[in-house]
C-alpha cells in the first residue's frame, strides 16, 4: 500500500510539475507548483520524515501565498489570470534544459556509489529525522535562523506596501 501511495504521489507531482509549463496563466501555475510540492511534501511524510514533511508543507503554502500577494500587488493583468504564453527563445530553453536533463540523468548511472558501511553505524540512523537534522544544520544553525528572521520580515514589509494607506487606515475600503 505504501509503495502505491509513493507512485501516486510521484505521478501527481509529476504531472503537477509539468502543468506549471503548460497553463496559461501566472495564477493556474502557483496552484500547480503548490500541487507538486504538495506532494512532494507527502512523500516526505510517507518515508517516515514526519517533521520534514510538515515542514515542506507549510512552507511551500506560505511560500505560494506570498507569490500571490505579489502576483494580485506588481503584475499588470490582475492576479495573473489572463491568459499569457511564454515564448522567450522557446528551442533554446529545449536544447539547454535537454543536455541538463541528460548530463544528470548520465551522472545518476555513471558514478560510482558508495557502499554502505559493515559493522555499527552502517546502518540507516535510529532516528532519520534527527540525522538529517544534524546533517543539515549542524555548523550553520544560526544561519539558518537569521534567513529564517529576514524571511519573515521581508513578508510582513510584503503585506505592509501591499495595503496602500497602511494599517490604520479606516475609511472602510474606499479609495
Amino acid at each position: 500500500m505504501q509503495a502505491a501511495g509513493f507512485w501516486v504521489l510521484a505521478v501527481a507531482a509529476t504531472g503537477a510539475g509539468a502543468a506549471v509549463f503548460a497553463v496559461d496563466s501566472m495564477a493556474r501555475a502557483t496552484f500547480a507548483l503548490l500541487a507538486s510540492f504538495l506532494c512532494a511534501g507527502a512523500e516526505l511524510l510517507l518515508a517516515g520524515l514526519s517533521y520534514l514533511g510538515v515542514l515542506v508543507v507549510l512552507m511551500m503554502i506560505m511560500e505560494m501565498l506570498v507569490m500571490a500577494v505579489f502576483m494580485v500587488m506588481y503584475m499588470m493583468n490582475p492576479a495573473g489570470l489572463m491568459p499569457m504564453t511564454m515564448t522567450h527563445n522557446r528551442r533554446g530553453a529545449l536544447a539547454v534544459s535537454g543536455t541538463a536533463f541528460a548530463a544528470l540523468a548520465a551522472g545518476i548511472l555513471t558514478v560510482p556509489w558508495p557502499g554502505r558501511r559493515e559493522g555499527p553505524g552502517g546502518g540507516p540512523p535510529h532516528d532519520p529525522t534527527a540525522a538529517l537534522g544534524r546533517a543539515l544544520m549542524g555548523p550553520k544553525m544560526l544561519v539558518m535562523m537569521v534567513i529564517g528572521v529576514a524571511i519573515l520580515a521581508t513578508m510582513i514589509a510584503t503585506i505592509v506596501l501591499a495595503a496602500p494607506r497602511g494599517r490604520y487606515d479606516d475609511s472602510g475600503g474606499a479609495p
